[in-house]
């Protein structure tokens, strides 16, 4: 397996007033691993997902981010997309009057850098709206606009796996759902994993619950903005169980 996204010594700030975010993260994700990233409110972990995905309000101040060997750190937003980058929103926005359909049309197209028909990305959303228990009406509403949370959520698997990124980032993809929702949507990324073993991801959350069903090779505790610790699953069992006080400095 040869590594797909590589965080290096990776200094974050601010854009808007240059204040130090995150300080010295080194972060490797090879193809096929599940990785998690834990840590409480503040701790900089929504500050990384957007900076990995080349957010402006983010400035990297020293580091490097890699992708597939390739050197990112300054690359835009629809270049890391289409290179095979994917970010799933903890709070996906709607867009009026854009079809999921015709969103995916758009996506789709740009990422394989071909004109696909409406026919052709009709039938691979279909087939995937089967899988990951998705009405087919689904795909005629406005994105995400009048949506559940579990809806929005599962919406953002099926962009997962429509769009076939070869890295996954999941901003806390667990948030605001309950127990049942949860399940359908670690079950449909797992089922993008199964379609795809090679797809990297890194899972973003405050939680265990979603990592018992995709069960990381890797869990890192982020705690004010520098890596504490590593360990494997049973890492996030035992701050399930101590809370973060124990790694606080």
């Amino acid at each position: 397996m040869s590594d797909l996204l590589c965080v290096s010594h990776l200094h974050v700030a601010s854009a808007s007033d240059r204040n130090e975010i995150l300080r010295g993260l080194d972060i490797t994700v090879r193809e096929g691993e599940v990785h998690a990233l834990m840590g409480p409110n503040g701790s900089g972990k929504s500050t990384l997902t957007n900076t990995l995905m080349g957010d402006p309000a983010y400035l990297v101040t020293s580091g490097t981010i890699s992708f597939k060997g390739e050197d990112v750190t300054e690359w835009a937003p629809d270049a890391r997309s289409k290179a095979g980058m994917f970010l799933a929103f903890q709070h996906p926005e709607a867009i009026a009057g854009v079809p999921v359909l015709q969103f995916l049309r758009q996506a789709m197209s740009a990422r394989r850098g071909v004109d696909l028909s409406v026919l052709e990305v009709r039938l691979e959303m279909l087939e995937w709206m089967k899988r990951l228990g998705i009405d087919e009406a689904f795909g005629a509403r406005p994105l995400n606009e009048g949506f559940s949370g579990g809806e929005r959520k599962r919406n953002e698997v099926l962009q997962l796996a429509l769009l076939q990124p070869e890295m996954a980032i999941l901003d806390e993809t667990d948030s605001g759902l309950d127990i049942d929702s949860l399940a359908i949507v670690a079950r449909g990324v797992q089922a993008v994993r199964a379609a795809r073993p090679s797809l990297g991801v890194l899972v973003v959350t405050h939680y265990t619950r979603i990592l018992e069903f995709l069960r990381p090779d890797q869990v890192h505790v982020l705690i004010d903005g520098r890596i504490v610790d590593r360990g494997g699953a049973e890492l996030a069992e035992r701050l399930d169980e101590e809370g973060y006080e124990p790694w606080r400095r």
